[in-house]
């Protein structure tokens, strides 16, 4: 890792642990925006991290700032700083002047219709976007859509859509968007390589990946230190080998998702490269699975009361691992990439991957 990446990482962490307490995470789940806190980020350049030096970002390696987003996952940061720095690098590879603020992504459901036209000499844009990631806050929303064979990447003003508000399981805001509006040269350009609404999801579940891994690690951490400390029959229950084989499982889940993080950002690095992505998002959503359900074992009825910070967790992993496509979904992807191959290019496939 670079000097400046190791100098940018522990600053962000030091970051996080110091103002995404359980008190700020109960505020920001009754509704509270953290606006000190998102403004503190953006002083540490952290919603720039994916763009390069040119544009006004760090100009750090992909792999490391991808990073971040594990970093935040771990303290399941209340803020779109995922979707800020997706947006960002679109708006910087599309040529697209960077705003400030906060930024979301669409469409993040592939069912989603979006219709870009002609309009005289411009552009008009329509159509309605499903649970769109922190749009009650976003200063700017950035989408991809198509016209006949070709890509372009679309910036909007908060006055250019309306929503009705929603939200995942963890209440973190999922709102549904109308989009009627016309756009100015500054608003659209071509999709840098093509990037369209698929490579948005893949990308998207990259980031998803990450942001899991980390939580997963957390939860490992509050299980742990929380058998260690609890008392039963005279000793912790981390001395009794149910509970010790319970966390071992844990850790091999926690490890795993770390390692399939890993690979995630990598892919993305090299060109978004599609089948470790998704292997990545299958395996980081088994991982948030098991972790949560032993987490909660191993806490007991505590760890299902509010008070208790475990729940912070538990329900994010439940929550993310269906965004940008779930198990389900991404196996789906996995199994069409490897029967296309054919029985000579498996290997290959695999090796390649």
């Amino acid at each position: 890792m670079s000097e400046p990446s190791h100098i940018l990482r522990d600053t962000v962490e030091r970051f996080f642990a110091e103002r995404f307490t359980a008190d700020a995470l109960r505020r920001a789940d009754a509704g509270e925006w953290l606006a000190q806190d998102w403004a503190a980020l953006e002083e540490l350049g952290v919603p720039l991290a994916l763009v390069p030096e040119e544009a006004g970002g760090f100009g750090i390696d992909p792999v490391e700032a991808l990073g971040l987003v594990r970093i935040a996952g771990a303290y399941v940061v209340p803020l779109p700083i995922a979707e800020t720095m997706l947006a960002a690098k679109l708006l910087a590879e599309a040529g697209l002047a960077l705003p400030q603020g906060p930024m979301t992504v669409a469409p993040v459901h592939k069912e989603d219709r979006l219709e870009l036209s002609r309009a005289g000499s411009g552009w008009r844009l329509a159509g309605n976007a499903r649970r769109v990631p922190w749009a009650r806050v976003a200063k700017c929303l950035v989408l991809t859509v198509s016209h006949g064979d070709a890509s372009f990447i679309v910036k909007l003003r908060r006055d250019q859509w309306s929503l009705e508000e929603g939200a995942n399981l963890a209440g973190e805001p999922r709102d549904e968007l109308r989009i009627d509006a016309s756009l100015g040269e500054e608003q659209i350009a071509p999709a840098p390589n093509g990037f369209g609404a698929d490579e948005l999801r893949t990308l998207g579940a990259a980031l998803r990946s990450l942001a899991l891994a980390g939580a997963t690690g957390r939860v490992l951490e509050l299980a742990t230190r929380y058998a260690g400390g609890r008392v039963q029959f005279g000793r912790p229950i981390g001395k009794f080998q149910a509970i010790q084989q319970s966390l071992a499982v844990l850790a091999g889940q926690a490890a795993a998702a770390f390692a399939a993080a890993d690979v995630a950002a990598e892919a993305v690095a090299a060109g978004l490269r599609v089948l470790p992505i998704a292997a990545a998002k299958v395996r980081c959503g088994e991982a948030a699975g098991h972790a949560a359900a032993i987490a909660h074992q191993v806490h007991g009825a505590i760890g299902f009361t509010r008070e208790h910070v475990l729940h912070h967790f538990t329900r994010r992993l439940w929550a993310w691992r269906e965004e940008f496509g779930n198990e389900a979904a991404w196996s789906r992807v996995i199994g069409r990439l490897v029967a296309s191959s054919g029985a000579d290019g498996l290997w290959p496939l695999i090796t390649a991957a």
